[in-house]
């Protein structure tokens, strides 16, 4: 007996090896292009995974791929990260959506740890040629963000409602930046679809508007032909069926003709297909949250508690990466300004090379927030240490907050996805953080022109050129089915041919 069980365990272990190891082939054949062709930034790599696992791998349905987009804009980190992680987690499980992660991140991130090596040993300023380049990445880059913005729009709007949402985000983004905005803005679409679809707003406006008409029907002093008018609304209001303020929110399909056109709050519970639940409870998915927030804690108080001379500096950006991967809303937008203020105004890397890793990053593929890589190993070197240990701490404080917290709530999801307000709320959400793209063109083209003699970076409008660039970017993807990459070195490509007639 004991033997048997023996040979089970000895064949078990062969066998569940081969099975993870199919899974990791099948997750490395259907990934490992993402890394190294997923060019500018969230909202194009957001077009690319709908392409890939919607449409021609079929790993989830477009609306589960609307959910995990939803919730990725809605939690703090790398929103494009987090989504690839998601979709890998539900087909795959945990070492599915970890590898997947490595394939995701590491390309770009080996990319610009090189790089801030070649930049820590430049001189102040860098060959005009080279500011040409990065001006054409950027402008093309905007084009490439426009097009995926303008295509996400079209999925994210289905009523009138989720179109003045995106519409409002945009320009409120552009209007004004803070870390606590870009999450207040989502919040509130959320709030407002809420709102809309249980009709909390309609049943007291149809209550007002029915206490206004009996009042004017009670009044002598109306004419004749008012009273009549009013009268015959009431006595027709008698006949036909009550307003749709005042029907039951709970009844279904006697109020389904009663919703906003294009809602998709629907009553109906949605049917999951097995191979794309989670095996994950809620309690799972709440220690893990509940645990990564007492970490941050801790982390943040020996930041502040330790003596003087205070923490050692690596130390000091681990904690900077940490926080700014736990509060960041809205990706690399933002992740770039809150970045400037945790390591350029500690006085651990220059403004010049900031700016530089700016431009680069924009034309790399993968996680914008593989910029940490680069900021991470320049505060090493210039402090005296290693360049590897400074690179490898800032991605892993960085990127850890995002995957930590998405990874719980998709615990959590499981048990909340069918509930009507929680569709209701991620209408919102999903509209909002759609407008939200819209901000991002417009921070890019205001600094993505560079050269030696504005290196903080101005806008792509003060030269014609630039615009063109970005223009033909936008029209090639849109209409001649120019692929992202293809676009942003075509850019690059025109940016030269602009120093060469310029300074030939």
């Amino acid at each position: 007996m004991s033997s048997t069980g023996a040979g089970e365990n000895r064949g078990g272990l062969p066998r569940r090896a081969r099975a993870l190891a199919r899974r990791g082939w099948k997750v490395l054949r259907v990934n490992w292009h993402l890394g190294v062709t997923a060019f500018g930034g969230p909202p194009v790599h957001f077009k690319i995974f709908n392409e890939k696992f919607v449409q021609k791998s079929k790993w989830v349905d477009e609306q589960v791929f609307q959910e995990i987009f939803s919730i990725s804009q809605s939690l703090s980190g790398p929103a494009s990260t987090k989504m690839l992680y998601c979709i890998n987690l539900l087909h795959g499980g945990f070492m599915a959506a970890l590898f997947s992660f490595l394939l995701w991140s590491l390309p770009g991130a080996i990319g610009m740890f090189g790089l801030s090596i070649g930049v820590s040993s430049i001189d102040e300023n860098l060959p005009r040629i080279v500011y040409a380049l990065l001006s054409g990445l950027n402008s093309a880059t905007v084009g490439v963000i426009a097009l995926a913005a303008v295509e996400l729009s079209q999925k994210a709007i289905t009523d009138p409602l989720t179109r003045i949402i995106v519409f409002v985000t945009a320009a409120a983004g552009m209007l004004y930046n803070a870390l606590w905005y870009f999450p207040v803005l989502m919040l509130v679409s959320g709030v407002a679809t809420l709102v809309n679809d249980y009709r909390w707003v309609h049943r007291p406006v149809g209550a007002l508007a029915k206490s206004l008409k009996r009042k004017r029907a009670a009044h002598p002093e109306a004419g004749p032909q008012d009273t009549t008018t009013v009268r015959s609304s009431h006595e027709l209001g008698s006949t036909q069926p009550e307003p749709r303020s005042e029907l039951p929110v709970s009844e279904d399909e006697t109020n389904k003709n009663d919703r906003p056109s294009g809602s998709t709050a629907e009553n109906e519970p949605r049917i999951v297909p097995q191979e794309l639940r989670l095996n994950m409870s809620w309690k799972t998915g709440t220690v893990i949250i509940v645990s990564f927030f007492l970490s941050f804690i801790v982390a943040m108080v020996l930041r502040s508690v330790l003596p003087a001379p205070g923490p050692p500096i690596l130390y000091r950006l681990f904690s900077n990466m940490y926080l700014a991967g736990t509060i960041i809303f809205g990706g690399g937008p933002v992740v770039i300004p809150l970045l400037r203020e945790y390591v350029v105004a500690e006085g651990w890397v220059s403004a010049r090379d900031f700016l530089i890793g700016l431009a680069l990053i924009q034309a790399f593929p993968g996680p914008n927030f593989n910029i940490a890589v680069f900021l991470g190993s320049l505060t090493a070197i210039n402090a005296g240490h290693s360049s590897v240990a400074g690179a490898l701490i800032a991605w892993i404080a960085i990127f850890s907050p995002g995957l930590i917290l998405v990874h719980g709530t998709m615990g959590l999801w499981s048990a909340a996805r069918n509930r009507r307000w929680v569709k209701s709320v991620l209408r919102g959400i999903n509209a909002g953080a759609v407008g939200l793209i819209y901000t991002a063109v417009y921070r890019i083209f205001m600094v993505g022109y560079i050269d030696q003699g504005f290196q903080a970076g101005r806008s792509l409008g003060d030269d014609p050129w630039w615009v063109v660039i970005t223009a033909t970017s936008y029209v090639g993807g849109r209409y001649f089915k120019l692929n992202a990459p293809s676009a942003i070195v075509l850019g690059g490509l025109m940016g030269l041919i602009r120093y060469g007639v310029v300074n030939g």
